[in-house]
């Protein structure tokens, strides 16, 4: 059976990340793009997240399961909350952008003392509901990983504007920031073009959110294929 996985995203910038590591992990699956592209926009502009916008976010998901999904995919990192409601409502698997990546970070320093991890991002919105989202992660740990985060600013901008080195460029030098860090999480999906270069000059592990998401949406939904 093909199983359809809807993808929603907030910029077109996130599309192709997600559409390679499907390429690489789970050809076979049948993916569905859903985009609003003012989600990030609005955010940016209102401060933060409202009423509307959560209810946006629900109805996305709610479009997405009447188009037959079995699960949805969340691919931009600003929006935990409402991903947290939409879920609830619809009833299907449902997947924040860097849940998978963050079971990955916490899978390599598990039981390791003074362990430090780093979350470096192109969206400054992004940080302070990821930051939630991880404590919530680490809330029933023992030994938690110090957590730092820093922001590539204007990398985004740079890459929205088609200026691809200069994305890579401003990410590296702020990834220099975390070089004590014992992982690195990248945390959109459109700083994965950046990941085995940071990786090289930091010589640390660098992690990025769209194959550990695929790679957990398929165990998920095709368990006994593993």
């Amino acid at each position: 059976m093909v199983l359809r996985v809807a993808l929603v995203h907030a910029t077109p910038l996130a599309m192709q990340p997600i559409a390679s590591s499907f390429s690489k992990v789970w050809p076979e699956a049948n993916c569905m793009n859903v985009l609003d592209d003012c989600l990030s926009k609005d955010l940016a502009r209102d401060g933060g997240m409202t009423p509307a916008m959560t209810q946006r976010v629900i109805e996305i998901a709610s479009y997405a399961k009447g188009c037959g999904a079995q699960a949805i995919q969340f691919t931009c990192s600003a929006f935990g909350p409402a991903i947290d409601e939409a879920s609830k409502k619809v009833g299907l698997p449902v997947l924040k952008p860097n849940e998978a990546m963050f079971d990955e970070a916490l899978a390599i320093c598990a039981g390791r003392k003074n362990a430090r991890v780093g979350l470096l991002t192109t969206f400054e919105p992004a940080t302070a509901s990821m930051s939630e989202e991880w404590a919530e992660a680490t809330t029933n740990l023992k030994v938690k990983p110090e957590f730092v985060t820093a922001c590539a600013k204007g990398a985004l901008e740079a890459l929205n504007a088609g200026d691809a080195s200069l994305h890579d460029q401003l990410v590296l030098a702020r990834a220099k920031t975390l070089a004590d860090c014992d992982v690195i999480m990248l945390g959109q999906f459109s700083m994965a073009r950046s990941q085995s270069m940071v990786a090289e000059v930091i010589g640390k592990t660098v992690l990025s959110s769209p194959d550990s998401a695929v790679l957990k949406l398929k165990k998920m939904l095709q368990p006994s294929q593993d």
